[in-house]
């Protein structure tokens, strides 16, 4: 063989090489691992939704919201539109990838908006690795013009598990206490909204006061405690349609009720003849058991996602600790031993982690830390924050956050398990107690 083509093999074979593995490295760029540290977030273009007539106003909103709930997570970057240099006219032709590689974005989404014969509305987007220059994701809806809104939070949803393997967290919705009027004299209401702050709703007349509100993990129900008529009750209260019953009446004081993780039970802590002891009640049989049995302070129970073991704080040892006892209330082992004083604990949705408050140095902290109380790892602290609720996919945390002076009052913030993307969640007036539902079906 002539030395020239035995050159000229060598050549094209390193050129092969060199091409596979500028390949498969632009497949690689688009695939976030968010159980890292601090993460450097994903450039991503979001093309504006094709539309025309009514349809372009809502293409424009479904694009926008879109591009908030992926930078609100902390883990995308969405381009400038003023950089784009392809401007989509036709979201079914190939985009041309290299005027998008030019500003560096290394996902795109186009989409388009079609008002159907009979009203609704068909919405598509399409999700294109851009260094790959591959369709990664497609899918179409159809759904009602007022419904544009929550299409926009599944679509983000798609779109965040498929660049992350991840479930979203975008299609859910935050019940909590809205607060208004004066500090010696607040208002407080139950509230319902979109996870980003959108579509607020009040709940509750603002009568009596209110507390602790908590989702269902399979119903649009939620359970909450007020004192109506001077007495601590507990209610269920079902969203849709606002119908309201007591769960039951019960002697003394009621504190942090929540369901289990197959909605059949509410767990509480109940104040009987002095002491503050953990007990469930069959929403069914409206029978109550009681899981705890000391002269200590029991509170703040919340289930594993399997309801095999609760998590609960108590300062059976002397200041408030975490502990987590068998379901049954067995079994019962102290978890939490850090300086301080640990409260407001619950068990994330993925099982791995538990979230709780931590009071120390005239600080009061929210960290994570593992069912064995191991790892633990504070993510944000302030002059008071309190009240964890995790997201349906146990990659975020939202709590309140109390500011201080004559018109402060509490705000919602998030943050991720990085503990780097804490942000302010908007709401209309002050707003504490939050609670995270699952999913939208």
């Amino acid at each position: 063989m002539p030395i020239i083509r035995k050159i000229m093999m060598c050549i094209a074979f390193s050129l092969i090489l060199a091409v596979t593995s500028m390949i498969n490295f632009a497949m690689a760029v688009v695939e976030i691992d968010i159980t890292k540290g601090n993460i450097e977030p994903l450039p991503i273009a979001i093309a504006d939704f094709l539309g025309s007539g009514k349809q372009r106003g809502i293409a424009d909103d479904i694009g926008r919201v879109i591009s908030s709930n992926l930078k609100n997570s902390g883990i995308f970057k969405p381009i400038d539109k003023d950089a784009f240099i392809q401007k989509i006219k036709d979201s079914n032709i190939v985009p041309r990838f290299e005027d998008w590689r030019v500003i560096n974005a290394q996902a795109l989404v186009t989409g388009r908006i079609v008002r159907e014969n009979d009203g609704r509305l068909k919405v598509e987007y399409r999700l294109w690795d851009v260094f790959g220059a591959d369709e990664m994701a497609s899918q179409q809806f159809f759904t009602t013009p007022r419904n544009w809104r929550r299409i926009a939070h599944i679509i983000s949803d798609a779109i965040y598990k498929r660049l992350t393997g991840e479930k979203g967290y975008f299609d859910s919705r935050i019940v909590y206490v809205d607060e208004t009027g004066p500090k010696n004299k607040r208002v407080k209401r139950l509230a319902i909204m979109d996870q980003d702050g959108a579509n607020r709703k009040i709940l509750t007349r603002g009568s009596d006061l209110v507390l602790t509100p908590r989702f269902s993990p399979s119903r649009q129900e939620i359970t909450y405690m007020s004192f109506e008529g001077g007495q601590p009750r507990v209610y269920l209260l079902q969203i849709e349609t606002g119908q309201r019953e007591i769960v039951g009446n019960f002697p003394g004081m009621t504190f942090s009720p929540r369901f289990s993780p197959d909605g059949q039970k509410v767990i509480m802590s109940l104040q009987i003849d002095g002491n503050a002891n953990i007990y469930t009640m069959d929403l069914r049989s409206r029978k109550t058991t009681r899981l705890t049995n000391t002269a200590a302070i029991d509170t703040g129970p919340s289930y594993s996602p399997d309801g095999n073991r609760i998590v609960f704080e108590s300062d059976r040892g002397g200041r408030q600790q975490l502990y987590v006892m068998s379901a049954n209330g067995t079994n019962t082992q102290r978890i939490s031993f850090g300086n301080g004083r640990y409260s407001t604990p619950v068990w994330s949705p993925r099982g791995d982690l538990v979230a709780f408050t931590k009071q120390s140095g005239g600080k009061f902290l929210i960290g994570v830390m593992r069912p064995d109380g191991s790892k633990e790892r504070i993510l944000t602290e302030g002059f008071h924050n309190e009240g964890p609720t995790w997201a349906p996919n146990g990659r975020v945390l939202m709590f309140f956050r109390e500011t201080r002076g004559e018109d402060g009052g509490p705000r919602l913030f998030s943050i991720d398990l990085t503990g780097y993307h804490e942000r302010l969640v908007p709401t209309e007036s002050y707003a504490s107690d939050p609670a995270w539902s699952p999913l939208l079906d």
